[in-house]
């Protein structure tokens, strides 16, 4: 029998947790998976873009601040998930049962996908890297595109 090594363990340890996640997230994985990369690359690039702005270098307080915000942002996907089976519940006292699952999360995942976006690219343009032209307006539609899905009108007639 072959030994494993350190780097299989570490292998078999991430695969079993993106596993795990993925079987518990399920319609929600892609999304969530996506966002969370997408606040990975936005941190990053956040963090080499600071020493091209004037407003200062890195700073500590910031850094923190900015994980923080990171982490708020899975918190809202939470409670779009909340919300998510709070209507299935409801339907499903009613009688009726909805034909989707996780739609209120997914689309707080795409809409804080859209904004880490703007916000890589943004700080890919102060570090001097050039962008596509199109680029920004592709993003920028795709997250009105998502607002006005989500848009509620009151009813303030009636």
């Amino acid at each position: 029998m072959k030994k494993m090594n350190a780097i299989s363990y570490i292998k078999a340890f991430v695969t079993a947790i993106t596993s795990m996640l993925a079987s518990m997230l399920g319609i929600l994985w892609v999304p969530v998976y996506l966002m969370v990369m997408c606040n990975v690359i936005d941190y990053a690039t956040g963090l080499a873009a600071s020493g091209h702005r004037d407003d200062g270098g890195i700073s500590s307080y910031k850094s923190i601040r900015g994980v923080i915000k990171k982490v708020t942002m899975w918190l809202l996907v939470g409670v779009g998930g909340i919300i998510d089976q709070l209507l299935a519940y409801a339907a499903n006292v009613i009688g009726y049962q909805l034909p989707f699952t996780f739609l209120v999360a997914c689309v707080v995942a795409i809409w804080i996908i859209c904004n880490e976006l703007i916000s890589i690219l943004e700080n890919m343009v102060d570090i001097g890297i050039a962008i596509p032209p199109f680029l920004m307006p592709i993003v920028n539609n795709l997250k009105t595109t998502i607002e006005k899905a989500g848009d509620i009108e009151d009813d303030k007639d009636n």
